[in-house]
Parts: structure tokens; sequence; C-alpha cells
């Protein structure tokens, strides 16, 4: 791949691959506002430096397109609402574009009512979760959000994939400090870690996964066909598992379990993840001022505190925020993995001269 290569060479700033992303998913299918916002979340995600949730995700996402399993004309509907929650019916379309709809109708919703919940069903992939935690940053408020995911991961007990990875993330204003932000799998750890081990022949550097038999192990060489992956601290990332499961499935009535369709897979079956999205408006509960001022003294206090050797004590998030401020002034250098999928979307839209001129 001569194009890849020269791109591996070369950096991309947030928008301008944004804007790249915008034009060849317009052309792959997808109406322009839902390219845009689509893009805007995906090339966000690669600016956090979070590369595999990033706009590697967009060729995939558009063969979904193609082959029926997202709507490109669809778009979310009101299943039902009171004054502090909605269900959403995404109704196949794109799911980012779905995602961003919810969140900010529960932000609008906890602008009245303090707080709101929006459940989500008949959807797919989102992405990162996080980027919709912190839709609530501007708006002064505390922004959660998870979704349930086809099953990849045992259960305490267990010997086969029984869950998802069900992420779950949120998004904290602060005053003058950064905004706390976190984004986690209720997984041992991502997939993505394990296929990249097991290409390049590695042992894992722990036991993230169980056998066929249900016993831990560090060899991903039958993985995913063989085995599971092992939650988060055992029995406390099943636990955070099953609380996401309920919120993102069982209210909203998205489907759940084995119920849900690996939107990654070639298959027919739409994927019909669930998600949900809870905004927290701060400035009603208690003074803002006086709550941003107070987290300011936590995270110091933390940042502050004694130091096990040399390092750096970081905040949840902070690491991404950074990336985040080089990536505006210096560009990204986005992995060989990213470009492979970067260079094949513009293989399938005709737009290679576009995407060698996005770098630089």
């Amino acid at each position: 791949m001569p194009l890849r290569d020269d791109l591996l060479r070369k950096r991309v700033f947030p928008a301008d691959l944004e804007r790249y992303c915008t034009d060849a998913m317009e052309r792959a299918g997808l109406p322009r506002d839902a390219a845009a916002v689509s893009a805007r979340v995906l090339a966000t995600t690669d600016s956090w430096g979070i590369h595999t949730h990033g706009t590697r995700q967009i060729r995939q996402l558009m063969k979904n397109v193609r082959d029926g399993r997202i709507d490109a004309a669809a778009r979310a509907s009101i299943a039902g609402e009171g004054p502090a929650f909605a269900i959403l019916d995404g109704n196949h379309a794109m799911p980012i574009v779905t995602a961003c709809t919810a969140m900010e109708l529960a932000i609008r919703k906890a602008r009245e009512t303090g707080i709101a919940y929006v459940g989500v069903k008949r959807s797919s992939h989102i992405g990162a979760a996080g980027y919709y935690a912190t839709m609530a940053l501007p708006h002064d408020m505390v922004g959660m959000a998870m979704t349930n995911t086809d099953p990849w991961m045992t259960v305490p007990g267990g010997k086969g994939p029984v869950m998802g990875t069900n992420p779950i993330a949120y998004a904290i204003p602060a005053g003058t400090e950064r905004p706390v932000f976190l984004d986690i799998a209720t997984s041992s750890v991502a997939v993505t870690k394990i296929l990249a081990a097991k290409a390049l022949g590695k042992r894992l550097p722990e036991k993230w996964l169980v056998d066929d038999a249900g016993r831990a192990t560090d060899d991903p060489t039958g993985y995913p066909a063989q085995g599971a992956l092992l939650p988060m601290a055992g029995h406390k990332g099943y636990g955070l598992a099953v609380l996401v499961e309920t919120l993102t499935a069982m209210i909203p009535g998205a489907a759940f379990l084995s119920g849900v369709k690996c939107w990654a897979f070639d298959i027919p079956d739409k994927a019909n993840q669930g998600h949900a999205f809870l905004a927290i408006n701060v400035g009603a509960m208690t003074p803002l001022a006086e709550f941003k001022a107070r987290m300011d003294a936590m995270i110091r206090e933390i940042k502050g505190a004694p130091k096990a050797g040399d390092g750096r004590i970081y905040l949840p998030g902070e690491m991404e925020w950074e990336r985040q401020e080089r990536a505006q002034r210096e560009g990204i250098a986005l992995p060989d993995y990213v470009l492979v999928n970067l260079v094949g979307l513009a293989e399938d839209t005709g737009t290679q001269e576009a995407l060698a001129a996005t770098f630089r």
C-alpha cells in the first residue's frame, strides 16, 4: 500500500481529518449532516489518542450501511417520555447520530428537571462512550454514557462468552482545572489488545482470558473462536456490566446478552444494541461556583498526594486532554492499523487523492 506507507510518515490535524471523513461518509451514502456529526465524534476520539474507537471504525460502519444493517436515511424517534426521561427508538439509523441526539435530549431535560435519563433501543455501535459524556461539560453538567455490546466476556464461574464488554463513561466539570473524564470497558482489557498480541505471536502480559474450559490463560492463540475475556477486577467488573446491561437494554427494550449481534461481523442481522445517557444539572442542586471550586480542590489534593517515585499523578481524562491539545498544535501520527482502514475507506469511495491531501 504505497499510500499507507506515505501517510505513516505524516501527520493529520483533527479538523482536516474530520473534513475528509465527512466527505468520505457522504460519498458512502450518509446524508451530509449525519456524516458531519459522525466524523466529529470519531476524529475527536482520535485526537484523544483512543485510536481503537476513532476513524478506523468508519469503513466497517459504512459496510453496515451498504449491507442494510444501518439505515442511512433513518433517524431516531421518541418511543416514550416524561419530564426527566425518554426512550428513543434508534430505528437502526446511523448510531453515532442517534447517540448524540439522545445525549442532547438528556441535557435539555436536565436543564428543567435537574437530572435526566435517556435510553435507546434498536441501535448499533456508537464508538467511544466517553464522547457523549463530555457533551454535558459545556452545559456545566455531569454526563454519563454507556452501551451494551455483543457477548465477548465471561462471568465468574462461567467458561464462555456471556456478556458484552459494556463500557461506561462519565465526565465532570471543574473550575480552572481540566474536567475529570473516564471511559472504561467492564472487561479486563480491550478486545483489540488481545488481537494485537495474537497477531504478533505473543503471550498476554496477564491472564485476561479464559480458555474453553474456563481456566484463566495468557495464551491468545484460539481467541476469539475459543475462550472469552474475563471481567475487570473479577466480580466487580461483572457487577458493573450487569448494571450497564440493565440501564441500556432492560429499561429501553433493546436486545440483551446473546440477543445482541456484533456490528463488526459479516452477518445480515442488525446489531440491536442499547445505550443509556444521563445528565446531572449541578447548578440546580448546589451553587455552581462552589461546586467547581470544590472540584478544583479535590483535583489538586489528588495531584499533590505523596508519590511513590518521580512520576506524576494523573486525574482520569488528563492524559486525553493533553493529547488533544498536542494534536491541535502538532497534528496526529495515526497508527498503521488506523491508516489501513482509512486507505480502505478511500478505495471504497474513490477519495484516495483527498485522503493524501489531508495529511501533512
